[in-house]
């Protein structure tokens, strides 16, 4: 079976669904806590599955649209911490400078392409008592949540690529496993 077909067994929407390309609703906080809650218990479930069908070493992140909610939150969850669940992010800063990395999707999980980050991004997101608070990420986690954030704007990585560029093949990538360098 392959990658994005294990995904998609899981209910992860898969490329070409049009919920993808959506920019999704900001949660009203704290008046929509009680649905902001059981969204995030959504992701981490579904999350979780895909750990279970594949390894993640760096971590992984699953928008609200890619289990087909067009509201604005993600989770990332990492092997050895704890879950960040970001409701109605934005980023209000990134570094000039850009470093280009390989990422996948859990939407198309069968190619990896080069895509060109800031390793910088300050992310103003709400908690949810409804207080916005920013906080500065850094290297592979600013990577993941630019990424992250990317779907609730309805773009993909796809978009992020250089003019020409295209996206490997998952059998011909060979950095499954390795962390990013910086």
């Amino acid at each position: 079976m392959l990658p994005s077909e294990q995904m998609s067994a899981i209910g992860i929407r898969q490329l070409g669904d049009p919920i993808l390309r959506e920019v999704c609703r900001d949660f009203e906080l704290p008046r929509e806590k009680a649905e902001a809650t059981a969204l995030r218990e959504q992701l981490l479930t579904v999350a979780r599955e895909a750990m279970k069908v594949l390894t993640f070493t760096k971590g992984i992140g699953v928008a609200a649209p890619q289990i087909g909610v067009s509201r604005a939150a993600s989770i990332l969850v990492f092997p050895d911490a704890e879950p960040l669940f970001l409701v109605s992010p934005r980023i209000v800063r990134q570094a000039d400078d850009q470093d280009e990395q390989y990422e996948g999707c859990l939407s198309f999980f069968d190619v990896r392409g080069m895509v060109p980050r800031s390793p910088s991004i300050d992310v103003e997101h709400s908690t949810l008592s409804g207080e916005r608070v920013t906080t500065t990420y850094e290297h592979g986690m600013a990577r993941l949540i630019a990424h992250e954030i990317d779907h609730l704007n309805g773009v993909l990585y796809l978009d992020r690529m250089r003019p020409g560029a295209e996206p490997m093949p998952v059998s011909q990538y060979r950095g499954t496993g390795a962390p990013w360098t910086y």
